[in-house]
């Protein structure tokens, strides 16, 4: 049986790559695309994301979310994704439209009306997630899991202590983690790990038409991570949705996690209690290790398949 998911990003390179990689898997039914203002402005990623899977000849509902975090104003990384938010290839406009109601009105009409419970997979600010939960706590009985892409157990990549996704706000992500719903957390301890190198690129270049145009995306989004020393391009989001897909991939460690919302040098941060100094019980499994080699086999096969 295929697992029902929402997917909620913030296109964005990785988000797109990850779009693509949870519509070609056959273990997973996609129910919506929701989208929420991150990477870039919500018109913005709203856009991309229907030209991505417009060009994929990919068809679902796509509902346009959060224009702005909770109670912070947005910040966006245009210095990664490019004015556009995914700057690279030349991808047409979109051959549909979005959905007629705010995503998180699709969240909870999907949730509460399936009749296996749903996991959501956001890998954007947890702005939309969290309008959801608050909306209707209701949703959370029918809530298999959230696995999202965010945060990081040791260090953070747009401040020294925080990941962009939580960074971006983190109210919003403090409600998720409060939650209750079981939740993986799939952050940068792994994800830096889950890099594709140049020579997987060029396999996938040579893997068709959308090959090439995630190939290009690649392309521009690599122009980042020279600063890090990374040998290739993090695979962030994709992670999460090949977390879903295949939970082994990645190794985990139930633990607690809190939200720093008032830090002067730590807003964002996602605190893990590594020894049980607070005496908190566990409220996500963290995932700490990847087998990178198997992830991007998985990635590699699952845009090859679109031709």
């Amino acid at each position: 049986m295929r697992i029902p998911v929402i997917i909620d990003c913030d296109p964005g390179h990785d988000d797109a790559i990850a779009l693509l990689l949870a519509f070609a898997s056959d273990r997973l039914e996609v129910k919506a695309v929701t989208v929420v203002a991150g990477n870039q402005t919500l018109p913005k990623t709203l856009n991309n994301a229907l030209r991505v899977l417009s060009f994929a000849g990919v068809e679902c509902e796509v509902a346009a979310g959060a224009a702005a975090p909770l109670v912070r104003p947005l910040v966006t990384a245009p210095q990664v994704h490019g004015e556009s938010g995914l700057d690279g290839p030349a991808l047409p406009e979109p051959a549909f439209g979005p959905s007629g109601r705010p995503a998180w009105e699709a969240i909870i009409d999907i949730v509460r009306n399936s009749p296996q419970k749903v996991t959501l997979i956001p890998v954007g600010p947890l702005t939309n997630i969290a309008l959801a939960l608050l909306t209707a706590p209701d949703i959370k009985d029918n809530l298999e899991r959230i696995t999202l892409m965010g945060g990081a157990a040791r260090g953070g990549n747009w401040t020294p202590a925080a990941e962009f996704n939580i960074l971006v706000d983190p109210e919003a992500a403090r409600v998720v983690f409060e939650s209750g719903v079981p939740i993986t957390m799939v952050g940068l301890d792994v994800t830096h790990e889950a890099q594709l190198y140049p020579e997987e690129n060029e396999v996938l270049r040579a893997g068709g038409r959308v090959g090439r145009m995630v190939a290009e995306l690649v392309d521009f989004y690599a122009r980042f991570h020279p600063r890090f020393g990374f040998k290739g391009s993090p695979m962030h989001d994709p992670l999460a949705v090949a977390a879903v897909i295949d939970p082994t991939l990645v190794r985990t460690r139930a633990l607690r996690v809190d939200i720093e919302t008032q830090g002067l040098h730590t807003t964002g941060q996602t605190v893990v209690d590594f020894f049980g100094v607070t005496e908190r019980p566990p409220n996500a499994d963290v995932a700490l290790e990847v087998d990178r080699e198997r992830f991007i086999r998985m990635l590699i096969e699952a845009i090859k398949s679109y031709g």
